[in-house]
């Protein structure tokens, strides 16, 4: 049993001490203040730094592979034409993907479970995946659209997966957390059956195709994928750090919530758009990426010691996680590039095992 943290005070700027429990770093100003905790400030920088480590080896290996320093050469314009042309134009949009979508998905995770108020409120437990899988599905086996109607069709099925998952939990003037991730259960698989025809009724093309696509892979992914991604997780990923103050306000439960002034409802909406969004948004652009929603804001927890999920150390260790799932996937079976989803399956089946039996026991 860890030693509970010894209490530290700190003085704002008006001289006043205050007791947080733990380090913490405060500036505060005539109109706003800025609260700064030190351990967890401390792990998001490790993992910043291991992530960059992560991006620059991956850019080093493959089928051809180039000296760290050619690397670091090639990233500022330097070296041969032919190095940068390996790991600018071949290699980054495919690692900086990883990094962004890894994110994303920690992000959503994140969302899900303050709002469920449960470790396994993940959007690939409650189907929420699932749904947008099914909408980018029937894009691309029925209608035959592109990547943008894909990306239409991945958020519309996401945000109807959502409606019917939160209609049929909603009992008593709220969706309960642990009735909506058993709804949610249920739900995602009745779409994967639904999935599973789809798949057999198509062409042997389009469903070998379908089924690459849906095992979650960053491969043959460049900067037509990568400039979209970017710029609506520069939209969404600051919505969502905006309602963070409300996210943890929602996390004492709805009657505490209210009382302090949130519209607990509204902004349960809102955050419930902004996580399929994001989800949806990774299934568009490389397929259903399971496990790194759910595991990613569990182990920042853990690692920060937060009384919660917090969404920007859920966001680092997400990225961090997706860039290694991609790195080790090209590693371990080299020269094939196996796709990143099934190296995130194989690794979080454990810590989800692990998980279970963990809930099971608090039970």
């Amino acid at each position: 049993m860890s030693p509970a943290p010894t209490p530290v005070l700190v003085k704002n700027a008006d001289r006043t001490a205050v007791d947080f429990g733990r380090s913490v770093l405060v500036t505060r100003g005539p109109r706003w203040s800025f609260r700064i905790d030190v351990r967890t400030a401390v792990g998001c920088a490790v993992f910043l730094l291991l992530t960059l480590a992560v991006v620059v080896v991956t850019l080093a290996y493959g089928t051809y592979e180039i000296p760290l320093a050619d690397v670091v050469r090639a990233l500022f314009g330097e070296g041969p034409a032919a190095t940068r042309t390996v790991v600018v134009e071949w290699r980054l949009p495919r690692v900086l993907l990883a990094v962004l979508l890894g994110a994303a998905l920690a992000v959503s995770g994140a969302i899900f479970q303050s709002i469920t108020r449960n470790p396994l409120g993940s959007p690939d437990i409650i189907g929420f995946s699932s749904g947008s899988y099914t909408g980018a599905l029937v894009v691309m086996l029925l209608t035959g659209g592109g990547y943008y109607q894909v990306a239409a069709g991945s958020l519309t099925g996401g945000v109807l997966t959502a409606f019917v998952v939160f209609v049929l939990a909603y009992r008593r003037g709220a969706a309960q957390g642990f009735r909506l991730i058993i709804v949610g259960i249920a739900v995602s698989a009745m779409l994967g059956a639904f999935n599973t025809w789809l798949v057999l009724r198509a062409s042997i093309e389009e469903a070998m195709l379908s089924a690459v696509w849906g095992a979650g892979s960053l491969n043959s992914l460049g900067y037509d994928q990568l400039w979209p991604v970017l710029g609506l997780l520069l939209l969404l990923v600051p919505l969502a750090a905006a309602c963070g103050p409300a996210l943890r306000t929602l996390e004492l439960g709805d009657d505490a919530a209210a009382a302090l002034g949130t519209r607990t409802e509204a902004v349960r909406l809102v955050l419930v758009v902004l996580g399929v969004a994001l989800i949806a948004l990774v299934t568009a652009a490389a397929g259903p990426i399971a496990f790194i929603a759910l595991a990613a804001p569990q182990i920042a927890r853990r690692i920060t010691r937060g009384p919660s999920v917090a969404l920007l150390p859920s966001a680092v260790l997400g990225a961090f996680l997706l860039a290694l799932a991609d790195l080790v996937g090209q590693w371990l079976f080299a020269p094939v590039q196996l796709p990143v989803g099934i190296v995130t399956v194989s690794i979080g089946g454990l810590y989800f095992i692990w998980l279970l039996v963990r809930e099971a026991r608090r039970t």
